[in-house]
């Protein structure tokens, strides 16, 4: 996948591209990812990016000329293409769309900052605007950062097992299992039986009934909107028939 950053502070992603993961992404030539510096395509010699908004009001807006340029620079590289904005308007980032930008040829992350850019641009490109959380951040770097790293992942080949992103949070529409590792016991505290016991299908059922229930209990909205298999069914049924019984017995 090639990805095209484009920001007015291209040093800030100096050291997040070449660091962990994304760099060993990029080291297997899974993704090929540039900066675009926004301000190179400004028509002054003072590199002007942002002016006062028509209208009157606070804050400043991003101008639709050099926006314009840097956009069109590096759009229509490949036929499969994705531009993504990043502000506190658009509809909410999640492990869906990830999925969908993983599966990309040419994603174009455009940063956006000020009171935000010139209306005009989303006439121009097919902008998707994406945000990460209902909250505003002083630029869209740190949003574009975590949209491109959630992506990545995805890729087959990126990770040193696909599996590992498979089971992730939110990747089936549930929260993820508990996890263990060495030692089996510390401080009077032991791993479960069935993590020990080399019995890979009872290892399935129990992470799948776990992260179930840590999905009823922490993000039960997220059982609503999933499509959920007959055997996730039965399981969620027992989990929430022994929660009642629980209850019960407090009382």
């Amino acid at each position: 996948m090639l990805v095209h950053i484009l920001t007015i502070f291209p040093e800030l992603f100096m050291s997040p591209l070449n660091e962990t993961m994304i760099k060993r992404a990029q080291e297997k030539g899974k993704v090929s990812i540039e900066v675009v510096d926004i301000r190179e395509f400004a028509g002054d010699k003072h590199r002007t990016v942002d002016d006062a908004p028509f209208g009157g009001g606070a804050g400043m807006v991003m101008m639709v000329e050099p926006l314009y340029e840097a956009i069109d620079s590096v759009a229509g590289k490949k036929e499969k293409e994705r531009i993504v904005l990043t502000s506190p308007q658009g509809k909410r980032f999640d492990q869906d769309k990830a999925k969908e930008l993983a599966s990309t040829d040419h994603l174009i992350l455009v940063c956006g900052h000020y009171k935000g850019i010139d209306e005009r641009i989303k006439s121009l490109f097919p902008l998707e605007e994406l945000s990460i959380g209902d909250y505003v951040l002083t630029g869209g770097e740190f949003a574009a950062l975590v949209i491109l790293d959630a992506a990545t992942r995805l890729i087959p080949g990126v990770l040193g097992k696909f599996e590992s992103a498979q089971t992730d949070s939110f990747y089936e529409g549930r929260l993820g299992y508990p996890q263990y590792t060495r030692p089996s016991e510390f401080r009077g505290l032991k791993v479960p039986e069935v993590l020990l016991s080399g019995d890979h299908e009872k290892v399935r059922v129990w992470r799948k009934k776990k992260a179930l229930e840590a999905t009823l209990n922490k993000r039960p909205d997220l059982l609503e909107l999933a499509s959920l298999p007959d055997e996730d069914k039965m399981l969620l049924a027992q989990i929430k028939k022994q929660k009642s019984e629980s209850s019960e017995e407090q009382e």
